[in-house]
């Protein structure tokens, strides 16, 4: 500001250099720059031989829409008779892109809503599960999220087909509640099956089953996720907390069942938790937009969900003459079955269903229950799991019994621990006789030489097959008096104290010539 002011008072450069002590190059640059209109203190660009170029830079810059390479630039500026650097062209054609995003970025407006209006979902990529097969299988994440109050369900499933989003549409639905008035999601081929002059067709079944809950369904612009609003978040959030990955540090999912209970919990900690947009807490905002929200059917969609089958009494369904289980508590139960594949799908409402202790804490709503590959008659789908107090083990192999005291004499043998159920049952199975009354002996036993020593006792005798009368007793006092013993011998067959005759072998061994 001093070098102005002497220059205003003089109107001269050396004059005013004099009285400001600088130099008079400096006092014509101030002015210049004042007299422009630029800023007078601070960085100022030089001329650059590249400068004359710049139109032509810009030119092809919003030709290829900001794509266009800095060294093709280049080389035509070279073919052109620019004689600088590679660098000089590369820092200009930086500066033509930055000038083009700036007039040509896509500006976003928040998603604007009201209670009760739009509900939009979408599909994620889940962590590989085992399988009813035991194999690694894909998994899919259902997203939805309910506009206004920032309420999320995510859902996980098996495959990505027509009949499950139909199920998992209710499934929300029914979670939240009521019916919004539009759903969006994007253009998959179970919601739009055309596009015509740029306008998606609907699926047909995709239609009736948004007039069956009495609300319609909406698709984005094609290959434009930023118009679907809050899912996209939903998705990626998801699958940062629900899929293993090393920076959540989760493991691996031993059952499609685990996966479930991971999503429950990622929506019960998302929901419950003061949303950074609306400064709310989903959970208590849904309670204010179900006011808004139009009633729920009774009953669910099932014009795609497959056939209807009952449960019959021993858990199991019949589709093509071939019988596959189910899980416990659906007997009787009416449940829709469809194929998917390669396999059969089982699909229960369990809002039709009486709250049952097999149900307790699941979702409720349309779910599957079971997947069974397809198999042809005379082949039947039983999966073991879903018998488990069957008589035989999973594996094939006859259960062990479980004992129940049904008198004061066998609750008191019992109670001397695992010892005495494990001799109860081995006795039994070796069919040894008077066996009450050898209880009845060693709960005596017991009074007199304490609990835990007739418990190791009894474990050693059904171990050894020791169940003779005196054999308890006689097992109690060489271990109170004995060292600890090492592998017991089963008395049987193999197992003799009769001297071998392994001697006698040599005189019969040799061979005699006789003539």
């Amino acid at each position: 500001m001093e070098i102005l002011e002497a220059f205003d008072a003089t109107e001269s450069a050396h004059s005013a250099a004099q009285l400001a002590g600088v130099d008079a190059k400096t006092v014509r640059r101030y002015v210049a720059a004042r007299d422009a209109g630029r800023p007078v203190t601070g960085p100022s660009r030089r001329p650059r031989m590249i400068d004359e170029h710049l139109p032509k830079i810009e030119e092809w810059v919003e030709r290829s829409a900001g794509k266009v390479r800095a060294d093709v630039v280049h080389g035509r500026l070279v073919a052109m008779g620019f004689t600088g650097t590679e660098r000089t062209t590369r820092r200009a054609v930086a500066e033509a892109k930055a000038a083009w995003r700036v007039g040509n970025r896509r500006t976003y407006r928040p998603w604007i809503t009201e209670p009760g209006l739009w509900l939009q979902f979408d599909w994620g990529e889940g962590p590989r599960v085992p399988g009813p097969d035991g194999t690694l299988r894909r998994t899919l994440l259902f997203c939805a999220w309910l506009a206004w109050s920032r309420f999320r369900v995510v859902i996980p499933v098996w495959d990505q087909t027509l009949p499950t989003l139909i199920a998992c549409l209710d499934a929300t639905l029914r979670r939240i509640g009521g019916v919004p008035t539009y759903v969006l999601t994007d253009n998959a081929r179970t919601v739009s099956i055309d596009h015509v002059a740029g306008v998606a067709v609907r699926h047909p079944q995709i239609v009736a089953a948004g007039r069956h809950y009495g609300t319609q369904v909406h698709t984005c612009v094609p290959f434009d996720p930023e118009s679907k609003g809050g899912t996209e978040s939903t998705v990626r959030l998801a699958k940062a907390d629900v899929v293993p990955t090393e920076a959540n540090l989760r493991p691996e999912y031993g059952s499609f069942a685990e996966l479930e209970s991971a999503c429950e919990e990622f929506c019960a900690k998302v929901n419950g938790r003061v949303h950074r947009e609306s400064a709310r807490i989903p959970a208590e905002a849904l309670v204010e937009e179900r006011r808004r929200l139009h009633a729920l059917p009774a009953a669910p969609h099932t014009l795609v969900l497959g056939e209807t089958r009952t449960v019959n009494t021993d858990q199991t369904v019949r589709y093509g003459s071939v019988r596959y289980s189910t899980p416990p508590g659906l007997v009787g139960a009416e449940v829709w079955v469809r194929v998917a594949g390669t396999e059969l799908v089982l699909v229960a409402d369990l809002d039709a269903l009486p709250r049952r202790p097999e149900w307790a804490g699941e979702r409720r709503g349309l779910i599957e229950v079971a997947r069974h590959r397809l198999s042809t008659p005379g082949n039947p789908r039983i999966d073991l799991a879903h018998y488990p107090d069957h008589p035989q083990d999973p594996t094939g192999a006859p259960r062990p019994p479980q004992p129940r005291a049904r008198s004061a004499a066998e609750r008191d043998f019992l109670a001397l621990g695992d010892g005495a159920r494990d001799w109860l049952i081995a006795a039994s199975a070796a069919g040894a006789t008077r066996i009450r009354a050898k209880m009845a002996a060693a709960v005596e036993l017991a009074a007199l030489v304490g609990t835990p020593a007739v418990a190791a006792a009894l474990t050693a005798a059904a171990a050894a097959g020791r169940f003779g009368e005196e054999d308890l007793t006689a097992i109690v006092a060489h271990q109170a008096t004995a060292a600890a013993t090492g592998d017991l011998v089963m008395a049987d067959e193999t197992h003799s104290a009769q001297p071998g005759t392994a001697t006698w072998a040599g005189f019969t061994s040799s061979k005699e010539t006789t003539r």
